[in-house]
């Protein structure tokens, strides 16, 4: 996933047209406190005081409430519905499956044509319209034989299972593809435009040519098109200068933050602003450079690789892959009101995805049956936890 990384043909666009209530029957909880083996940057981390100021507190916790589904086939993208229960998609599939938040009971929908699975491609990130509970459209970023792309699918809970997906609407295609570094995790923002984050498909140079849709952040409305104020002119691209966007997330003030995977050296929590350039593959890290954005925090990727990110209890929540552990970062406004902390080290092997429950916890999936886990019998989990 950290391996060494020419330039792409231009994108082409197509234009085209709460809480979670269920109570849970808790078998057993597991209280872990925060371990790290170490601060972000290698050295020995020294617990912080409880901050002031409405910032999160610097100590929290984490509870493993539930494991609600088991068996569960290379989940990659998570997209919680109205009514509580998820929709969770097979990387290498392409099936889309209902999972119950009560009791894990998993519904096929269906399987989204044209996935090309291959490496790290393969059926990527979800996303529900914010319209969903009257348009029921399902965004869905995956790799295809030639490209990665986004397109969007009616969900019909009245067919039969596994025929609930309809046809996939193609909004954006052109996005580089490789066996490394298809970027896929894709979110709608508090604006209700569309966020995508993408690779450079191992390649390097489409990350600083702004004229290629690969090591990007893209922002488009739900058609495709490049959405109202992006910083340059018809264009999707929103941030560029990325190696391998994986997490998007929200804080309180509606600060835009994204994971990504360096190379060797750093993994990223970057703070995103429109129009700036992060640095790949130019720098790695903090490099403070001029004209290049640094990370407001970095990993050694042995103890990162990291993939979804999520906001809640005041603090940014960042899975890791080879890390294999859940990142803490608590916020005061737009800096960590502390150092970032690890739980869950080693507890669940390779962390996939992590979005809130909307009761203040959060769900979060392993990544053990993608190929470079190691699975357990009853790999991979959806798991409910209750973080301070």
């Amino acid at each position: 996933m950290h391996l060494p990384t020419g330039h792409l043909p231009g994108p082409r666009l197509l234009p085209r047209r709460a809480a979670v209530t269920a109570a849970l029957a808790v078998s057993a909880l597991l209280i872990v406190t925060g371990c790290s083996g170490g601060s972000p940057s290698g050295g020995a981390g020294t617990p912080s005081s409880p901050t002031s100021g409405g910032g999160a507190p610097a100590e929290g916790s984490v509870e493993v409430v539930q494991t609600v589904a088991r068996k569960l086939d290379s989940p990659w993208g998570v997209a919680p519905l109205p009514d509580g229960d998820l929709l969770i998609g097979s990387r290498n599939t392409g099936r889309i499956t209902r999972v119950a938040a009560k009791d894990g009971r998993q519904t096929p929908l269906g399987t989204v044509p044209g996935v090309a699975a291959a490496g790290e491609g393969g059926l990527l990130g979800l996303a529900l319209s914010p319209g969903y509970a009257s348009d029921h459209l399902l965004y869905a970023y995956f790799t295809t034989d030639s490209d990665n792309r986004v397109a969007r699918l009616l969900v019909d809970e009245k067919r039969p299972e596994g025929q609930r997906l309809g046809a996939p609407d193609t909004i954006l295609r052109g996005i580089p593809k490789g066996q490394i570094h298809n970027g896929g995790r894709i979110a709608f923002g508090p604006d209700g435009m569309l966020y995508a984050g993408t690779g450079e498909a191992g390649l390097r140079d489409p990350a600083q040519d702004k004229g290629s849709l690969g090591g990007k952040i893209l922002r488009m409305t739900p058609d495709g098109r490049p959405a109202p104020g992006n910083p340059f002119p018809d264009s999707l691209v929103y941030s560029y200068g990325h190696r391998n966007v994986q997490g998007l997330a929200w804080d309180a003030d509606k600060r835009l933050w994204a994971s990504e995977f360096g190379q060797d050296t750093w993994d990223e929590l970057n703070l995103i602003e429109p129009g700036r350039n992060y640095g790949w593959p130019v720098a790695e890290g903090k490099a403070h450079r001029a004209g290049l954005t640094d990370p407001v925090e970095q990993w050694k990727p042995a103890d990162a690789s990291p993939s979804g990110l999520a906001y809640a209890a005041g603090s940014l929540w960042m899975a890791g892959l080879r890390g294999e552990r859940l990142w803490r970062i608590p916020l005061r406004g737009a800096a960590p009101a502390a150092a970032p902390r690890a739980f869950l080290k080693g507890n669940y092997g390779r962390l996939r995805t992590v979005v809130p429950t909307g009761d203040g916890g959060l769900w979060l999936t392993t990544s053990n049956t993608d190929g470079r886990g190691r699975p357990a019998t009853d790999d991979d989990r959806l798991l409910r936890l209750k973080v301070t």
